[in-house]
C-alpha cells in the first residue's frame, strides 16, 4: 500500500442553496480543489462520489457533474453510507490511490436537500434505519432515536438540558467566523434553551439543519505529492465499523458500538493511546447531527470516560485552550450537514487546520500534527474515524 496524501481541498457555501444547480454546486467545490492543488480536470483519474440525492431532481447526477466539471472521461464510483457517505467517498479514493490504481483521485460529496420539503426530507432520514421493523411499525425520526440517546443518558449520568445546549453554544461561536458556514452567527445560551422542543430533550437549537453543499478532496500518491505540494497531509488512518439497524438489539442507547470499534481500529493503525488520544491530536471534527451526539463522541473516541463527556463541555475543554478543540468549523449543528458532503467537508476543514489556513478566531494551535474526524451514518449503522498527519505514516 502507498502513502496518499491530501494536495487540494475545495468547499462551497453550505445553507439553502436554490441559487444553483447540482453541478453548479459541485464545482463551486471541484474547482477550488483543483485550483488548490496545482492541477488541471485532466489530471484527475478517478472520482468517488457521495450523495443520497433521493431529494434531487438529478437520479444519477455522477455523468452530469462530471460533464459539468470537465472531469470526463475520468472513472466515477457513486457511494452511500447515509450521513457518513462522504467518508465513504474519501474512503474509495484513498484505496484507489494506496492500490495503485490511480495516482490522483478526487473525492466528492454533495446534496442539494431542499429541492423536498422539511417533512419530506425528515421522513427519508428517518428511513435510513431499520424500515420494515422501526419505522414502518414504530415511526420514530431521527430526532426522535436521539432524544431516546439524551433521555437515557441525562437519566443514567446527570446531564441536563444546559449541557446540551452549551454545544450548540460552541459550534455556534466557531461557525460565527467560517464563512462557508450554513448559520455563522453566535447564539447565547438562553436562545439555545428558550427554542421550542423538537423531541423532548432536544430543542430547536439542539438539531443540525437541512443544508445543501459540497466538499471536495483530491488525493496522490507520495511521489506525485512530492511534485506539486511542499505541504502535503497524509492520511495516516481511514477505518470503519457497522453497528445492527435494529436498536432493540443494541446493548444500550448510551454508545454507538461501531464508532468504538471505528476509532480503536484507526489508532491503532495510527499508533496512537487509544487510553488517550487527546494528547496524540490537535484537534478533531466529530459527528454533531444533535448536541447528544457530539457528548456522546467525546466518550465513543476516548476523549472522556463513559459518562463524563458532559463535563468536558460543561467545562468548556472542547474550546480552543481546552483538552481537545471540537468542531472548529461550527460543526454539522451550525457549518450545516449536506448528508453526501458531510465527512468531505470534514476532511477539507482538518487539512486547513493542519496547514494553519483558517481564521484567526478559530484556528487551533498545531503542535501534534494530528488530526480526528469521526463520521457516523444514521445512528451509528455505518461509521468511519480518520486520522489525518502532518507527518508521512511510513
Amino acid at each position: 500500500m502507498r502513502n496518499v496524501a491530501i494536495v487540494g481541498i475545495g468547499h462551497s457555501k453550505f445553507g439553502r442553496r436554490l441559487d444553483v444547480s447540482l453541478p453548479e454546486l459541485a464545482w463551486e467545490a471541484i474547482r477550488e480543489a483543483i485550483e488548490d492543488a496545482g492541477l488541471d480536470t485532466k489530471d484527475i483519474e478517478f472520482v468517488s462520489l457521495a450523495n443520497i440525492g433521493v431529494w434531487s431532481s438529478e437520479v444519477s447526477p455522477g455523468s452530469v457533474i462530471m460533464e459539468y466539471a470537465g472531469l470526463n472521461p475520468s472513472e466515477t464510483i457513486r457511494v452511500e453510507t447515509a450521513c457518513a457517505s462522504g467518508s465513504a467517498a474519501v474512503k474509495t479514493a484513498y484505496m484507489a490511490v494506496a492500490s495503485g490504481q490511480a495516482d490522483v483521485a478526487m473525492a466528492l460529496g454533495i446534496e442539494r436537500m431542499n429541492e423536498m420539503t422539511t417533512p419530506e426530507v425528515v421522513e427519508i432520514l428517518a428511513r435510513i434505519g431499520n424500515y420494515f421493523w422501526e419505522f414502518h411499525n414504530f415511526g420514530p425520526t431521527f430526532v426522535g432515536y436521539y432524544a431516546l440517546f439524551a433521555t437515557q443518558y441525562m437519566h443514567k449520568y446527570g446531564a441536563t438540558e444546559e449541557d446540551l445546549a452549551k454545544v450548540a453554544v460552541k459550534n455556534h461561536y466557531y461557525a460565527s467566523y467560517n464563512p462557508k458556514a450554513h448559520f455563522p452567527k453566535k447564539i447565547t445560551l438562553e436562545d439555545a434553551l428558550n427554542s421550542p422542543y423538537i423531541a423532548w430533550p432536544l430543542k430547536l437549537y439542539d438539531c443540525s439543519p437541512i443544508s445543501d453543499g459540497a466538499a471536495a478532496v483530491i488525493l496522490a500518491s507520495e511521489e506525485v505529492a512530492k511534485k506539486i505540494t511542499d505541504s502535503p497531509v497524509w492520511i495516516r488512518a481511514i477505518e470503519g465499523a457497522t453497528a445492527t439497524s435494529n436498536h432493540s438489539k443494541r446493548e444500550n442507547l448510551l454508545s454507538i458500538p461501531s464508532a468504538r470499534i471505528a476509532a480503536e481500529k484507526a489508532y491503532r493503525r495510527a499508533k496512537i493511546d487509544k487510553e488517550d488520544p487527546t494528547k496524540y491530536l490537535d484537534l478533531a471534527e466529530v459527528h454533531d447531527c444533535f448536541t447528544i451526539a457530539e457528548i456522546m463522541a467525546y466518550e465513543d473516541l476516548g476523549f472522556a470516560k463513559r459518562g463524563e463527556g458532559y463535563k468536558l463541555i460543561r467545562d468548556e475543554q472542547t474550546y480552543i485552550g481546552g483538552k481537545i478543540p471540537v468542531n472548529l468549523s461550527g460543526g454539522l449543528k451550525a457549518k450545516g450537514h449536506p448528508i453526501g458532503a458531510t465527512g468531505v467537508s470534514m476532511i477539507v476543514e482538518l487539512t486547513k487546520q493542519l496547514q494553519q489556513r483558517v481564521e484567526p478566531q478559530r484556528q487551533a494551535p498545531i503542535e501534534k500534527g494530528l488530526a480526528l474526524a469521526h463520521n457516523v451514518g444514521g445512528t451509528g449503522h455505518y461509521v468511519f474515524v480518520s486520522i489525518l498527519s502532518l507527518e508521512k505514516p511510513w
